[in-house]
């Protein structure tokens, strides 16, 4: 790193558990960030902002006047764009020194398996459980570090999955009935923050893992209810009958 970005990252290269040795392990990632909207917009900001080297970002829309009260990486000058330009743009000037690759469309099943093996961890910022399914199952099949979280009126969720240990859960132990479709955040609404909150949380674990530092959410659930504003942790334990992590730890362990 020269100079520049030395000073750049002081404040991280000042933390123990980061040191010089880890913001150049942050340059030197590869992340790939898909949705980005509520979720996807304080993953981007802050990850781009901490300096990591490569940022991959897939969303298939455009950005909407409705989008800009929580997602906060586009404004009111870009409403038609499609959002992973438009967030190309905000992060390059946030931080010129990483590099943006963007799909400004929905990858079929084997293009994201072929883009899940090229990075280092994924972060699912998608609204809908089709896609999740998709994520979590590449992720699975590849031993990809997924970070997924779900926001929804005054209430989100995050989790992480490391699919390469064999008793860590993934998403469809979360979820066993893979029909199961929510409603969406247009259907039923959101504050604002609360995506703002989960986004930076999901950031946070990013780094954690990327670096191997601190404890990461994996096999636990945080909940928070910020109506209320309290938080909670549950366990989420790896279901053994799992259909699509379960089998895929089995043949790990027999090679």
């Amino acid at each position: 790193m020269n100079d520049s970005s030395l000073y750049r990252y002081s404040h991280h290269i000042s933390l123990p558990q980061v040191t010089r040795i880890g913001q150049q392990k942050l340059t030197q990632s590869r992340v790939l960030i898909v949705g980005l909207g509520g979720l996807g917009s304080p993953v981007a900001l802050y990850l781009a902002a901490a300096g990591i080297g490569q940022l991959v970002l897939v969303d298939g829309d455009q950005v909407d006047l409705s989008n800009l009260q929580r997602q906060i990486v586009h404004n009111t000058a870009q409403i038609g764009q499609d959002k992973v330009i438009s967030a190309q743009t905000q992060l390059q000037a946030l931080n010129p020194e990483i590099q943006i690759i963007t799909y400004s469309y929905r990858l079929e099943p084997e293009a994201l398996q072929q883009l899940i093996t090229s990075v280092d961890i994924v972060v699912d910022c998608s609204d809908n459980f089709t896609t999740r399914f998709a994520i979590n199952a590449a992720c699975v099949r590849h031993g990809t570090p997924l970070v997924s979280a779900a926001v929804q009126r005054w209430s989100g969720q995050v989790t992480v999955f490391l699919p390469a240990y064999s008793q860590s859960p993934c998403y469809a132990c979360l979820y066993p009935n893979q029909a199961e479709e929510g409603e969406t955040c247009s259907e039923t609404g959101i504050l604002a923050p609360v995506a703002g909150i989960v986004g930076s949380i999901q950031a946070v674990e990013v780094i954690k893992v990327l670096l191997n530092i601190g404890e990461s959410l994996c096999g636990k659930l945080l909940l928070l209810d910020t109506y209320t504003l309290q938080w909670r942790t549950l366990k989420l334990p790896k279901d053994p009958a799992c259909l699509v992590c379960s089998s895929v730890n089995f043949i790990r362990e027999i090679r």
